[in-house]
């Protein structure tokens, strides 16, 4: 199996199918860049394409009790039902043809990101690690033999409310590019130096750094991911950031602002150190995941490698999401509507710097929790 292959889609991985806040250190990450001459879309293609098919088939039983329940219903029950759905309908074209009241839909929308998938060569050794070393939870996974992977939610809270990280393994792959556009995961601790004595305890491997206002370390996972350790006492949401490199900033500030009613918390530059962070999210930093943008001076492209793959973004409407998208420069890779068998309705996306973005429906991913 290619390294490059898409991770199939399932009904506990649907979004597969397509994966930050306060100090950062100028030195690690120039460091660790690695300038790709390559487009920024190009190096991602292969993983976003929706080239297999779901395995998942409904429960026939299930299918008949739902057919016998919906034939049980009154008949004025059922045209008020059509009526609601049509005035919905309604709503939806009127929003859809008129942009600014699309784009003002957007600020009202109940949106959080949901969690980051990326790719792993040997799963147990990493929910082993998470586990132990960074006190994640192993919140759920699952075996998908026929489609030859498996995948694995970790995080610090119930997924109803927190941010999480979805692992994918695919059989006989132990190996993926990381490349030069990820930087990094965020974690909060009460404790920085009591989190890096038991990581090195753990044989993990750590970098120690004291950032200008807080004391900060740098923790490599067992497939190469960094996370960065931020000292942050009760912090809410300990998974705090994902960072990602951009070639131009103030255009991905834009879009994520327009497009995915994101709030710029705050922006920092660091002229001495040629680079400069933006925070973007749905609240303040310090009690939510925050999306740490950077861009290095002069730099426009990254080579996005073949581990991260995407962020999961929730949405009250999959279909207004994807419009708003286009409307704001960014490319539908996979239109809305629900996922055959699980009718999960989603839409994926590429932001203009080519990274990779799901939207879900709210309603449909808590009942998949259930």
């Amino acid at each position: 199996m290619s390294t490059t292959q898409a991770m199939p889609l399932s009904s506990s991985s649907y979004y597969s199918v397509f994966t930050v806040s306060a100090i950062t250190i100028p030195l690690l990450r120039a460091r660790s860049l690695k300038v790709s001459s390559s487009s920024s879309s190009s190096s991602i293609s292969d993983d976003g394409r929706a080239n297999a098919t779901p395995t998942t088939v409904p429960n026939p039983s299930r299918r008949l009790a739902l057919f016998q329940l919906g034939a049980a219903i009154p008949q004025s029950h059922l045209l008020g039902l059509r009526a609601v759905e049509k005035a919905i309908a309604e709503e939806r074209t009127t929003i859809l043809d008129d942009p600014n009241a699309l784009l003002e839909w957007i600020k009202n929308d109940k949106r959080r990101m949901l969690h980051v998938v990326y790719r792993v060569g040997d799963l147990d050794k990493t929910i082993k690690f998470y586990t132990e070393c960074l006190g994640m939870k192993l919140l759920r996974q699952r075996d998908i033999p026929e489609d030859r992977y498996r995948n694995a939610f970790l995080g610090y809270g119930p997924e109803e409310s927190n941010f999480a990280v979805e692992l994918t393994y695919n059989y006989g792959v132990d190996k993926y590019d990381i490349g030069s556009g990820f930087g990094h995961f965020g974690i909060a601790v009460d404790d920085v130096a009591k989190a890096v004595n038991l990581v090195k305890a753990k044989g993990g491997r750590i970098s120690p750094v004291k950032g200008e206002n807080q004391v900060i370390a740098f923790v490599k996972d067992p497939d190469g991911y960094n996370f960065e350790l931020l000292e942050r006492k009760a912090a809410r949401e300990p998974l705090c950031q994902v960072m990602l490199r951009v070639g131009d900033l103030d255009r991905s500030i834009n879009f994520y602002k327009k497009a995915f009613g994101m709030e710029l918390l705050s922006k920092r530059d660091y002229p001495n150190d040629k680079y400069t962070v933006a925070y973007m999210g749905y609240g303040p930093e310090d009690n939510n995941v925050v999306l740490e943008l950077t861009y290095n001076y002069g730099i426009s492209t990254y080579d996005k490698g073949n581990g991260y793959a995407q962020i999961a973004i929730g949405t009250d409407d999959v279909y207004k999401s994807a419009e708003a998208i286009k409307l704001c420069g960014g490319a539908i890779v996979l239109e809305p509507g629900p996922l055959p068998g699980i009718n999960t309705k989603i839409t994926v996306c590429l932001d203009p710097e080519g990274w990779k973005w799901v939207f879900v429906d709210n309603g449909d991913f808590l009942r998949e929790l259930e």
